[in-house]
């Protein structure tokens, strides 16, 4: 299926881009999402119409994706849980707790931002977490899990 972009999508192009995939992730992500639009004259003609506007707002994006990864810059997030004698948590720290506590913190994170390659959190100490803040901008986050006083 061919399709031009209407944003920067990792792995497959920038705005304006002409490319060709296969037809469930066309239907299933890129058009949903309004990443992509199908080749037709008229959709062609209306991108041209709205090229400007379009990389305005990626422009823009960017920015604020900068401008939040600067905001990040020395941030430690401290989370509390309940841990046994070993340092091992009773249950599992996720990308939904690391992003709840970064926004009470007062660093507004989606949850979809926050990427754990080694999986969730189960032991007390510094972890390092990867936010994908926008397609060109990834910060280094460290989490420090604390073990919650017992009363």
């Amino acid at each position: 299926m061919e399709l031009i972009l209407l944003q920067k999508v990792a792995n497959l192009g920038n705005i304006g881009d002409r490319i060709r995939v296969k037809s469930g992730y066309a239907r299933n992500y890129l058009l949903p999402q309004g990443k992509a639009t199908l080749v037709t004259p008229e959709n062609v003609a209306r991108f041209e119409a709205r090229r400007a506007e379009l990389e305005r707002q990626a422009h823009n994006d960017l920015q604020d994706a900068q401008r939040r990864a600067a905001a990040m810059e020395g941030f430690k997030l401290t989370i509390t849980a309940k841990a046994g004698t070993e340092g091992k948590l009773f249950g599992s720290i996720g990308t939904a707790d690391i992003s709840e506590a970064a926004t009470a913190a007062g660093h507004a994170l989606e949850r979809s931002e926050v990427r754990l390659p080694a999986g969730p959190l189960r032991a007390v100490g510094e972890h390092t977490v990867q936010l994908h803040l926008h397609t060109d901008v990834n910060v280094q986050l460290i989490v420090v899990v604390a073990a919650e006083e017992a009363s």
